[in-house]
């Protein structure tokens, strides 16, 4: 579904990262993790950006993006009241578990944004979770007060050290010991696959380039374990730790 929205604000929040709130239609949301696809008025940029929704209510969309190439700079330039031709929302989003005890969030990078939705939900069902978030450098750090601010016990790891812990999500996750029945996961496909190598349950959100968004091209398609493909974009982005060939 296209539809016309409206920049209300657009900020700077950490390095190269962007956090746009959108005035428009939301009611077509159904569950955390979906997406928009941007289109972005330049002749360069002929396919539309797709970007996960962070947060929304009523009335307004909460995006996070980073600047990473001539689209999402033009982005980062969009003032109040710019328009946005945007297609969404799409894809499935995750399903909120509400069997498993203790859960656990694990993003990574510009994977983090959709699973604040999640944690929300969370929240909102009483369901006790960790988050551990896993970032370049402490210049690349968000959103990490956000999630504490739910009540969750927040694990912040850097490659480099400089902020939290020294490593990625899975070197805290066992040097602190970490026990969770369920987990819901976003980011770096390396870091997706690593989590599926480990065997725990869970759902894993993954982040592809995309020609259409909506499934008609199948470029964004990942090997499932029944032997047929998934398009990210459609049936998608969101798949079970157990279907996801590695």
């Amino acid at each position: 579904m296209n539809n016309i929205y409206s920049v209300i604000s657009n900020e700077k929040i950490a390095y190269k990262t962007y956090k746009m709130i959108l005035y428009g239609d939301t009611s077509k949301i159904k569950a955390p993790g979906q997406f928009i696809n941007i289109k972005i008025d330049n002749e360069k940029t002929f396919l539309r950006r797709p970007i996960s929704i962070c947060d929304y209510d009523s009335k307004t969309i909460t995006i996070i993006y980073k600047v990473f190439g001539e689209g999402t700079k033009i982005l980062s330039t969009k003032k109040m009241f710019d328009d946005l031709d945007i297609l969404g929302p799409l894809g499935n989003g995750f399903a909120i578990n509400k069997k498993a005890k203790k859960q656990m969030i694990i993003g990574g990078g510009v994977g983090i944004p959709p699973l604040y939705s999640v944690a929300k939900k969370l929240h909102e069902e009483n369901i006790e979770f960790d988050v551990v978030l896993g970032y370049n450098s402490k210049v690349d750090v968000f959103f990490e007060g956000m999630f504490r601010a739910l009540g969750a016990n927040v694990y912040v790891t850097t490659m480099d050290g400089s902020c939290g812990y020294k490593g990625n999500v899975l070197n805290v996750i066992r040097s602190k010991n970490l026990y969770f029945d369920y987990y819901y996961a976003c980011g770096p496909r390396k870091m997706l696959h690593a989590l599926v190598k480990e065997d725990y349950t869970g759902q894993l959100s993954f982040e592809e380039r995309m020609g259409c968004g909506f499934g008609a091209c199948m470029g964004c398609s990942h090997p499932t374990t029944d032997d047929s493909y998934k398009r990210i974009c459609k049936e998608g982005p969101v798949l079970e730790s157990f279907e996801v060939v590695i």
